[in-house]
């Protein structure tokens, strides 16, 4: 831990703060870094000065006005680093990039501000849960794109981190942002209802006239975001979950053929297709055989049944699959969570998300960090194309045999053209840490070394410590120059894709 004088002024600025926000609010020792807090993945904790906990937006203008304020008249003081509710498991929860920061935990703000289901929209807060959101939407006509984490993850805090939903990667659900700016100022970006440029009634336009700023605040550290508007999807009339077995040697033939269906239109939403070991990690029930796709297959009573029709005929003509189940027909068993949950999340719910978490961890979604297994992550982009998925899949074997841990995988077919490959690394905390962390190392190399990388990044992996190279050189160099003109006080701390 870093000593404590380069912050002569924290004080001032945080008995300020407790008397403006109230002392509840405001978490600090006066003479040293607060005690580290644990992880579910073991990061090596860094320097926090400091937790605040807002109640309003008013709150978090006031603290960021604050901090501007003191670093303007010369005082030194650590950077602002924002948490939804802090459950960004496996890439370091809390965890900030580096130190020393004081941290802003926005799980208070928990307003649902506004829920249109005719126009298709909602206002969330970063404290509003996918649970909350997926449970108001229920019997209506639209619904939540949600993910197979934990229901009490925030909708916001993972959408401006390009999480990936059971529809496609949440950004493209993204219309507009509220924003506490680093002097404290307020801005709506992109889209937002009742403004006197959009609102009720136009056609969304998240993007604006001229160059879009909506994506300057997602994976991003130039602001706190305070609220966001998110799309609601339209339920679809008819839904079925087709899963289907495969096994390793049909691979490559198998995922060629997933995307031949995606691209012309047999099925909907992201493709999800877990190997032996992700599916015994979530809790799949009969692990043996090798691979389990999932396939939402929808529409129309008449459409739904002839793409279904379709769909079956054509697997059956591969020879590829061991076993073919349409969930209308043959539902998942209850001891198969991972079938489960996915049926439920295609259609905007996660009643069964829950029971994946415990599978997982072995822990509820309030006490992961403090009690559940070790959980990594690794998350890059693929080609759709099977050659590719046989290429990652053998760099996973390389890892296992360099660290003895067995690395899962989850293949998320986004389009007909891209693949998110959720790698997960579950270990033993108490005796396979440094294992686990060096499995998650060799990842990074060794997928960089065949030009696939992460799209998300973990807090161990920030972007100032992997650095980049070539055409992306210049890309951060201008990143960082917007940093500089957006926040040249530097009131926010440098997040992991500084």
């Amino acid at each position: 831990m870093q000593d404590p004088s380069p912050y002569p002024d924290l004080k001032a600025v945080l008995e300020e703060l407790q008397e403006a926000l109230g002392a509840e609010r405001v978490r600090h020792d006066a003479t040293a870094p607060l005690p580290p807090a644990p992880n579910v993945s073991a990061f090596a904790a860094r320097d926090t000065r400091a937790v605040l906990r807002p109640g309003s937006v008013a709150d978090v203008r006031a603290l960021v006005g604050a901090f501007h304020h003191a670093k303007a008249s010369g005082a030194g003081l650590p950077g602002l680093q924002a948490v939804s509710t802090g459950r960004n498991w496996g890439l370091g929860s809390k965890e900030p990039a580096s130190g020393p920061v004081v941290r802003v935990e926005l799980d208070g703000l928990d307003a649902l501000r506004e829920l249109d289901t005719e126009a298709g929209y909602a206002v969330v807060e970063p404290g509003v849960t996918q649970k909350a959101l997926s449970e108001r939407l229920d019997g209506t006509g639209r619904m939540l794109n949600v993910t197979a984490s934990s229901g009490h993850t925030s909708v916001l805090g993972n959408t401006v981190d390009r999480g990936v939903g059971l529809r496609h990667q949440r950004t493209e659900d993204l219309l507009g942002l509220e924003v506490v700016l680093p002097d404290g100022g307020l801005a709506h970006i992109g889209w937002w209802p009742d403004d006197t440029t959009h609102g009720k009634g136009d056609g969304f336009n998240p993007l604006g006239l001229g160059p879009s700023l909506l994506h300057l605040f997602t994976q991003s550290d130039l602001g706190i975001v305070t609220a966001a508007v998110v799309r609601l999807l339209p339920r679809p009339r008819r839904q079925s979950t087709v899963r289907a077995r495969f096994r390793r040697e049909a691979l490559a033939e198998a995922v060629d053929a997933l995307r031949t269906w995606k691209a012309n239109g047999l099925v909907s939403g992201v493709i999800k297709v877990y190997d032996t070991a992700s599916t015994a990690t979530y809790g799949g029930g009969d692990t043996a055989g090798g691979y389990v796709a999932h396939m939402s297959v929808e529409g129309t009573d008449r459409s739904a049944d002839a793409l279904k029709a379709a769909l079956l005929a054509e697997m059956a003509e591969t020879g590829l699959f061991t076993s073919v189940a349409p969930g209308d027909e043959q539902p998942p068993t209850d001891d198969d969570v991972v079938a489960r949950v996915v049926d439920a999340a295609y259609r905007g719910s996660v009643a069964h998300n829950e029971r994946m978490l415990a599978s997982a961890t072995g822990a509820a979604a309030d006490r992961v960090d403090a009690d559940g297994n070790g959980w990594l992550f690794f998350l890059p982009f693929l080609p759709f194309d099977g050659a590719s998925v046989v290429r990652a899949l053998d760099i996973l074997d390389r890892i296992h045999l360099a660290t003895g841990i067995r690395p899962g995988s989850t293949v998320n077919a986004l389009d007909a053209d891209v693949i998110d490959l959720v790698v997960s690394f579950p270990f033993d905390r108490a005796t396979q840490a440094e294992a686990a962390h060096s499995a998650l190392d060799l990842a990074h190399t060794w997928f960089g070394e065949a030009g696939l990388r992460p799209y998300r990044l973990d807090s161990g992996h920030a972007r100032a410590v992997t650095g980049v190279t070539g055409g992306a050189a210049a890309e951060a160099a201008l990143q960082r120059a917007l940093r500089a003109a957006v926040d040249p006080l530097g009131v926010m701390a440098a997040g992991r894709y500084a």
